[in-house]
C-alpha cells in the first residue's frame, strides 16, 4: 500500500474507530428516525425524530436482522418501528393484535377476543376528532375522520403465529395491516417511547421546544 495513503488512514485512525463503532450502537442498540407522515397522529407528528430502542426485543448481529438473543416480545399497545419488505419501508405503527388474538374493526372501533374496545371523546375539529382507547389496559389517542374511509372497517381475523396486527394512530390515513397485511415477528426492529426532538415542516423546520424529550406515553 503507497506510504501515502497508510500516514493518511494513521491520521484518520480515531476518527474511522468512532465511525465505525457508532455504526454499530446505531444498528444493533439505538438509533433516532425522522417521521415523514402522520400516519400516527396525534402521538406522533411530521417531523418528530423518534428514539428507537433497538435492544427492546432482540439483541441482533449488527448490521443484519439476525437475532441472537430474545429479550422479549412485543406488546399490546407498544409502538414498534419494523422494516416492512411489503412495502418496501421503514414503519412505526402501534401493536393491537397479538399472536392468537381474534380482532375484527368496525366503523373504527376494535374488538379484541370478543371485547369491544370503548373509545372516549376527547376533541374535534372541522375534518376529524380524537379520541381515547383503551387496549385491554394500555391507553393511547386515536384519530378518525369525520369524512370516513375504507380503512374503517374489516373483518375478523384470527393473528398467527409470529405475526402482529399494527395500526396507525390516524386510523383513517395509515398504510398499515389493513394495506401491508400482519407483520412477522423477525421485521421488528425495535420500539420507541419517546420524540428526540421535532421541526415543524409547515413553518420553516422551526423547532418545536415543546417536543423535545417529549414522552409517547399517555398520561
Amino acid at each position: 500500500m503507497n506510504n501515502s495513503i497508510v500516514k493518511r488512514l494513521n491520521r484518520h485512525k480515531a476518527f474511522i474507530v468512532f465511525i465505525l463503532l457508532m455504526s454499530i450502537f446505531r444498528s444493533a442498540f439505538a438509533d433516532w428516525y425522522t417521521v415523514p407522515t402522520g400516519s400516527m397522529k396525534p402521538t406522533i407528528v411530521e417531523g418528530d425524530r423518534i428514539l428507537a430502542n433497538k435492544m427492546a426485543y432482540d439483541i441482533r448481529l449488527p448490521f443484519t436482522h439476525i437475532s441472537l438473543y430474545q429479550v422479549s416480545n412485543p406488546k399490546r399497545g407498544d409502538i414498534i418501528i419494523f422494516d416492512s419488505a411489503k412495502s418496501g419501508n421503514r414503519l412505526v405503527k402501534r401493536v393491537v393484535g397479538l399472536p392468537g388474538d381474534i380482532i375484527k374493526l368496525t366503523n373504527n372501533q376494535l374488538s379484541i377476543n370478543g371485547e369491544t374496545l370503548p373509545l372516549s371523546y376527547i376533541s374535534s375539529t372541522k375534518t376529524n376528532s380524537d379520541f381515547l382507547e383503551n387496549l385491554l389496559g394500555s391507553k393511547h389517542l386515536i384519530r378518525i375522520s369525520k369524512t370516513g374511509s375504507p380503512l374503517s372497517s374489516f373483518n375478523e381475523i384470527t393473528v398467527p403465529e409470529n405475526y402482529y396486527l399494527a395500526l396507525g394512530d390516524n386510523r383513517d390515513n395509515s398504510s398499515d395491516s389493513r394495506v401491508i397485511g400482519l407483520v412477522p415477528r423477525h421485521e421488528i426492529i425495535g420500539k420507541t417511547n419517546t420524540v428526540i426532538m421535532s421541526f415543524n415542516y409547515d413553518n420553516y423546520y422551526i423547532p418545536r421546544s415543546n417536543r423535545f424529550f417529549y414522552s409517547l406515553l399517555y398520561s
